[in-house]
């Protein structure tokens, strides 16, 4: 069986675009499908925007800048997955658009070894899987934003994920990509949001109680237990309406207090308050 060389990946937002990036960093061949035409010049942008930061902070040069544009296509027509080896999904955070997608693109993609990837922060991988003729090869790969910086991914196998198709993904994503994997049940939020939620959550409670301002939260994590950032500031940065959507995942498969969302992040995904994203969260961003 040969290597993976050609990558497709279903959604250009920032972690599309960063699952992007580290795919053509690595030499390989990526197509990335947009939600959209009005999507397809905003996810190029995206790119560009965080290879130029990368160059200013020394992790490329001009030239590689360059090469990685080269490799990587743009497009809103699923039809140009058709031969690809993998694809990568990071659609939003979304189970009916996550298993229609896997239902499209398990009839598009012709090769029969194709590994079917979701980058889903919380929704059990059997459930997508159950939307294709080949569930044993789709599994979980969960990156952490942004993608090219943090150097960790989550691999869910399901039940039903071939032991083939769980070696292959692991050989890919720490060999091509040069991730550090960590591997995880087929349950609601795997290890890290699992753990992550429920402190986020819990600091968003103390901000709608009038216990603390979110700036204090923030400061005294910061400064008091050596966070890099805040759990405001990480909600923020996340999106209120990812921390909302596995919340939810994570409540439906516990029924669990710690899990349920706080009417004051349900309130802000309502009005548009989404964070960094948005231009507004619990802070304001230009």
């Amino acid at each position: 069986m040969g290597g993976i060389d050609r990558v497709g990946i279903v959604g250009s937002g920032v972690m599309g675009s960063g699952i992007a990036e580290v795919c053509a960093r690595a030499g390989l061949d990526t197509v990335v499908v947009a939600s959209g035409p009005d999507s397809v010049e905003p996810g190029r942008r995206r790119l560009r925007k965080s290879l130029d930061h990368g160059l200013r902070k020394g992790r490329l040069t001009e030239a590689e800048r360059d090469a990685v544009v080269e490799r990587v296509i743009f497009t809103a027509d699923l039809d140009e997955l058709v031969d690809r080896q993998l694809v990568f999904e990071a659609v939003p955070e979304h189970e009916p658009t996550k298993t229609d997608l896997f239902a499209l693109i398990d009839k598009i993609v012709t090769d029969p070894e194709a590994i079917f990837a979701s980058n889903t922060s919380s929704i059990p991988i059997i459930r997508l899987a159950r939307a294709t003729t080949r569930p044993q090869q789709v599994v979980g790969v969960h990156f952490f934003s942004p993608v090219p910086v943090l150097p960790l991914a989550e691999l869910i196998g399901s039940l039903l994920t071939g032991e083939e198709t769980r070696a292959r993904t692991e050989a890919f994503v720490t060999g091509t990509l040069g991730k550090q994997v960590i591997g995880s049940p087929d349950r609601a939020g795997f290890v890290v949001n699992a753990l992550l939620i429920p402190y986020l959550l819990g600091a968003i409670r103390m901000v709608e109680s009038g216990f603390a301002a979110a700036e204090v939260v923030d400061r005294g994590m910061v400064l008091g237990c050596s966070h890099p950032l805040g759990p405001l500031k990480l909600a923020d940065l996340i999106g209120l309406d990812t921390i909302a959507a596995v919340a939810r995942a994570l409540y439906e498969e516990f029924k669990e207090p710690q899990y349920s969302p706080p009417p004051l992040l349900l309130r802000m995904v309502d009005g548009g308050l989404l964070g960094k994203k948005a231009g507004r969260g619990f802070y304001t961003y230009p």
